[in-house]
């Protein structure tokens, strides 16, 4: 495989990860730690994770409980949820907070699902904008004879395709957990 195919796979890979990540943030209908990866709390006037300041456990399927390492910020990560888009009630309890995960209503799935199509959408404009540059990239590029172009152009539209695949059923596996009951 060519040179610029292998480099544009590489980048398309990085896409992907970049994407499953963005999925993990969905509500599915269990509880799941990486729910929260988006969240940040005000931890002394600076935005911080809040895996960076708490530990966060699954004591059931539908629960998360979250304790900080310092009880002082139990308000601020209770302000952060709140702020949130994630629909969540926190529980203040003290030195934790207990968030109950509710079962998903059919419509709230539909959402969800709208939101991880809009996702595995912005993923595949990465990777059609990666082979972009580099099909680019192969027509500046003058130590290519007509044939090895054609082979390195036919390269990269795989790479891509095969992308694009990996994209649409990583999308179909996520939409089958979201509406899941």
């Amino acid at each position: 495989m060519d040179a610029y195919a292998l480099e544009a796979q590489e980048k398309m890979n990085k896409s992907i990860d970049s994407y499953r990540l963005s999925l993990s943030t969905l509500r599915t209908g269990r509880a799941s730690p990486a729910m929260l990866n988006g969240i940040e709390v005000d931890y002394y006037g600076s935005p911080t994770p809040l895996n960076q300041i708490a530990s966060i456990n699954v004591p059931e399927p539908r629960q998360l409980l979250i304790k900080p390492y310092d009880k002082n910020d139990v308000k601020n990560i209770v302000a952060a949820i709140v702020k949130s888009d994630l629909g969540l009630a926190p529980i203040n309890e003290g030195t934790m907070v207990r968030l109950i995960i509710p079962v998903l209503t059919e419509e709230r799935r539909k959402e969800i699902v709208k939101q991880a199509r809009k996702y595995a959408e912005e993923a595949k404009v990465a990777v059609r904008n990666i082979r972009r540059d580099y099909m680019e990239l192969l027509k500046i590029d003058d130590s290519y004879s007509e044939d090895l172009l054609h082979r390195a152009q036919d390269d990269i539209q795989k790479v891509t395709d095969e992308a694009v695949k990996n994209i649409d059923n990583i999308l179909a596996e996520k939409e089958k957990e979201i509406m899941a009951i």
